[in-house]
């Protein structure tokens, strides 16, 4: 068995899950990385390339077997080579009854005196938030040790910040034994899937498709990891069992982990019971009344952005609205330029673009899903103000569907993301590819090009991605609308626990 600095990553990203590393050790290949994994990749990879170009007499090890890079590493020390990029260490041993070889490959060793420091080189910024890189560099530590008969004299992360960040060494050797138990048994370890952390995985699609199988009870809304391996304890693994053996009291009264302690599952029961009636019904559940301003235009809201791990702002690179109703109107998009300027110049265009709607239509709801647009905006009026007052005028117009959506139906889904909530009132999208993740790593990719009829084609995409979104945005506004008029069939509240 061999086991390396990149198994903490699969331990930890996109999400902690045991099961990916049994996965992968077994053979089973994950889908290929997408698009905005790949990007993530390049920007990686040119960030650590600059900050290496920053020393000299570097003695490059990244070529030949690993004895030979072992043999190399060992070499390099003892002749004090002042620094060393992709050093190996190696160790043998055996762990849990499992013999295993285990391999660390550090980006830097940095002679400082007599001795050496350990440095990575990362994109991201927020070092102690991020578990698989504290732990492969005490790993790359752990290893230098047994292999100099010293520990390394510090260990450190070069962040996507350009700061150094010292790392904390910690022993690895149970925490290496875990996962040696954990790949060699003969069964996969139990992960209870989740919409928003299974996302990014690439075994996202087996074990969804694993879970729809057996009707899984973390499909349920609100049936957090924890609640769902409680659930499983007392062998409720489906949420048909969860119906069978449970009603709200008992329910409520359960008690799940919560960090070192246990509480109560309290008022979500009865969401929980609600959502696992609709998923095996596969029939939404009315729960109120459908509130939506009596209005004849509406208009949808979308913004696209990137975090700040990969632009030195929190940046909206889109603003994209359309008027929808009786006088709707064509897609309007205020994107951000790619200069110096390019975020105040996006931010200009949507309050130009704003403005004029405004003045067409008077208090026009912004119809939005999810909160991020009014973050986006506060954070905007904080960055660059708002002279005319335009932007205060939008939130205060602002109008969230998704809070409307929760409060009057349980839909049979997983999830209320609006890409699932779409598809299950049947929109349909013009483009194969689409996601924020995918919008963001094409995004990158016009940044990056200096070839202008590249970076239009590049960027229509995009711009259909988010005409796109504003469509299915209306999309589930008119089915709620319907909903609530009693157009689409479903199961009323106060029925459903007699349903047979």
């Amino acid at each position: 068995m061999q086991l390396s600095g990149t198994d903490f990553y699969r331990a930890y990203r996109p999400s902690e899950c045991n099961k990916r590393i049994y996965l992968h050790h077994k053979g089973i290949k994950a889908a290929d990385p997408g698009p905005y994994e790949e990007v993530i990749r390049r920007l990686g990879d040119r960030h650590e390339r600059k900050y290496l170009a920053t020393f000299q007499g570097v003695v490059d090890l990244t070529r030949g077997t690993n004895d030979e890079r072992q043999v190399a590493t060992l070499e390099a020390i003892r002749v004090g080579t002042a620094v060393i990029y992709q050093p190996m260490f190696t160790a043998t041993l055996e762990l849990g009854g499992q013999a295993c070889n285990v391999v660390g490959i550090p980006d830097l060793l940095i002679r400082e005196g007599e001795e050496y420091l350990i440095r990575d080189v990362k994109m991201t910024r927020r070092i102690a938030e991020h578990p698989e890189i504290l732990w492969q560099l005490r790993l790359y530590g752990w290893l230098f040790e047994r292999a100099i008969q010293r520990p390394p004299l510090r260990l450190e992360v070069f962040n996507g910040r350009s700061e150094l960040i010292a790392i904390e060494p910690e022993p690895v050797e149970d925490t290496l034994t875990r996962l040696a138990v954990l790949i060699a048994d003969a069964d996969a370890p139990f992960e209870p899937v989740g919409w928003s952390r299974c996302g990014g995985c690439g075994y996202n699609e087996r074990c969804w498709g694993e879970a729809k199988a057996r009707n899984d009870v973390a499909m349920v809304l609100n049936v957090d990891k924890g609640l769902a391996r409680a659930l499983r304890s007392i062998n409720v693994v489906s949420y048909d069992d969860l119906l069978v053996k449970f009603d709200e009291a008992k329910l409520s009264a359960f008690e799940k982990p919560r960090g070192n302690k246990t509480q109560k599952v309290g008022k979500a029961a009865k969401d929980i019971l609600l959502s696992a009636r609709a998923l095996q019904t596969k029939l939404p559940i009315r729960l109120g009344p459908v509130v939506i301003p009596a209005k004849p235009n509406f208009v949808m809201f979308d913004l696209e952005g990137l975090p700040p791990h990969l632009d030195d702002l929190e940046k909206i690179y889109l603003w994209g609205m359309q008027v929808y109703g009786e006088r709707p109107s064509e897609f309007m998009a205020a994107t951000a330029g790619f200069g110096e300027n390019g975020d105040k110049d996006g931010w200009d265009k949507f309050l130009a673009c704003a403005e004029k709607v405004m003045a067409e239509h008077g208090a026009i709801p912004f119809v939005h899903w999810s909160h991020y647009e009014k973050t986006k905006i506060n954070l905007y009026i904080r960055r660059h103000g708002d002279p005319n007052g335009i932007a205060a005028s939008v939130l205060d117009n602002l109008f969230d569907l998704l809070p409307v959506a929760q409060a009057a139906v349980m839909l049979p889904l997983p999830s209320y993301s609006l890409k699932v909530v779409e598809e299950y009132v049947g929109f349909q999208r013009s483009q194969d590819e689409y996601g924020g993740a995918w919008s963001m790593a094409q995004y990158i990719e016009a940044t990056e090009t200096e070839d202008e009829d590249a970076r239009q084609k590049v960027m229509d995409t995009i711009l259909k991605y988010n005409e796109d979104d504003l469509a299915a945005t209306w999309a589930v506004l008119d089915w709620l609308r319907k909903f609530g008029r009693g157009e689409v069939g479903s199961l009323l509240q106060r029925d459903w626990v007699a349903f047979d």
